[in-house]
């Protein structure tokens, strides 16, 4: 049924079904093209809102809107204030249709394998407190995890009485190496491990795991399990969405959870989870989605039928609509930019940055130099002083937008990305090489 008969059946457009025709002109509707050339990293930078006296070396923190992503922001706005129920019940299927393709060819994936998320946060959260788990079964997470990871896996553990194990990946970050973390992995994975879950890039040390070597031991100790045994590989991509150049089908993991409002440089409030098919049969809804069927369903006006996991799986209820749907944009962004492009930009910044870092005698790199090994973040100590007053004194001495690891060991944190020139990181490097004195 069209969404326009659903409307008139359940007396919910009050009578908007009769405006329709006369309303239909009221504003071109659809994606915009491109707003400036993107074919030089100044134009890319000329992009965003910053401020221009400052270098914003944090600004994977939370993404300034680029251009693209706020007119289409804006345009979504003056539409849904003109006439909001209107416009949400014409067009919330296009865009959110739209909105999917986009992430799909991003990804390299099917549509109807994503489900649509506000933040990493609720997409873990989502996640890993819906996970098929029995009690005679384990998770295995480590020690470089992040607070919203560690929670959630923890809160799942206690509702199941599943065991919940931390292990180390790794001793010390900047001499990290593909062998030291498989090699811990595989001695960890047991016959009860049921769910690896781990971070792709750690934002405390900016360790970037080897996501594929690391699914591919994971296949190789499932090909000896029955499928409910099979460990499930879920990784935390926040800090590689946006960065490398990759698909799905090359990290090899079964679940992908990311903000998008941090590298991939979309509206803030957007995120999202991808899981192969046979992995969303191990996942339940928690928040009731919105999706029309599902409504149509439960309403009477249509039989019972199977809906998509993904589909189930994206809450329901009202967001910033406006927001939700310019991400298309943010996708778009990169797509014109160019994935390798992004990714070899971002690598040279940070390679610059690390290189000038490791040759300062009071600093210490923490973060590995291989880009096999690292992505956008750059962590690093100065000898006496404190992680926080590294990023305190880069700002307001050399306004040098720096931050610090949310963790209980913290180190100083740079990261050039592309809203950055190399200007903004020899201004870093002069603003730390002044402090290591």
């Amino acid at each position: 049924m069209e969404r326009r008969g659903f409307l008139v059946r359940s007396g919910l457009a009050l009578g908007a079904s009769a405006m329709l025709p006369a309303l239909r002109p009221l504003r071109a509707q659809g994606g915009t093209g491109p707003s400036s050339d993107v074919d030089t990293w100044e134009k890319v930078k000329a992009l965003f809102d910053l401020d221009p006296r400052l270098s914003h070396l944090s600004a994977f923190f939370l993404s300034s809107h680029p251009r693209p992503v706020r007119e289409a922001i804006e345009r979504l706005r003056r539409d849904i204030d003109s006439n909001p129920i209107y416009f949400f019940y014409e067009n919330e299927e296009r865009l959110e249709g739209a909105l999917l393709a986009a992430a799909a060819e991003y990804l390299g994936a099917a549509p109807t394998e994503i489900a649509i998320t506000d933040s990493t946060t609720m997409g873990l959260g989502l996640l890993y407190t819906s996970l098929k788990l029995r009690a005679d079964q384990e998770i295995l997470t480590t020690t470089h995890d992040h607070y919203s990871t560690e929670t959630s896996l923890q809160l799942r553990a206690e509702r199941t009485g599943a065991k919940l194990r931390r292990i180390a990946l790794y001793a010390r970050p900047e001499a990290v190496s593909v062998d030291e973390i498989v090699t811990n992995l595989k001695r960890a994975l047991t016959p009860k491990t049921r769910y690896v879950c781990v971070t792709w890039v750690h934002s405390g040390t900016g360790v970037k795991l080897p996501v594929r070597a690391m699914a591919d031991a994971i296949a190789e100790a499932n090909s000896s399990r029955e499928a409910k045994d099979r460990a499930i590989f879920c990784v935390d991509g926040v800090h590689g969405l946006g960065v490398d150049n990759v698909t799905m089908a090359d990290l090899g993991c079964d679940f992908f959870i990311a903000g998008c409002h941090k590298w991939l440089l979309g509206p803030r409030g957007t995120g999202l989870v991808w899981g192969k098919q046979e992995a969303w049969r191990e996942a339940h809804a928690t928040i009731p989605t919105f999706d029309l069927r599902a409504y149509e369903m439960w309403m009477g006006i249509r039989p019972a039928e199977p809906i998509a996991t993904p589909i189930r799986f994206s809450p329901g209820g009202f967001h910033a609509f406006e927001h939700r749907w310019a991400l298309e944009e943010a996708f778009k962004l990169h797509g014109r930019i160019g994935k390798a492009r992004v990714e070899e930009r971002i690598r040279a910044l940070n390679t610059t940055l690390k290189d000038g870092l490791a040759g300062m005698p009071k600093v210490a790199l923490r973060t590995p130099r291989d880009p096999a090994l690292s992505a956008g973040i750059t962590c690093f100590e100065v000898q006496g002083l404190k992680a926080l007053d590294v990023a305190v004194a880069l700002g307001q001495r050399h306004r040098v937008m720096a931050s610090m690891t949310p963790y209980r060991v913290q180190y100083a944190r740079l990261a050039p990305s592309l809203v950055n020139s190399e200007q903004d990181v020899e201004a870093a490097l002069r603003g730390v090489r002044a402090l290591a004195v």
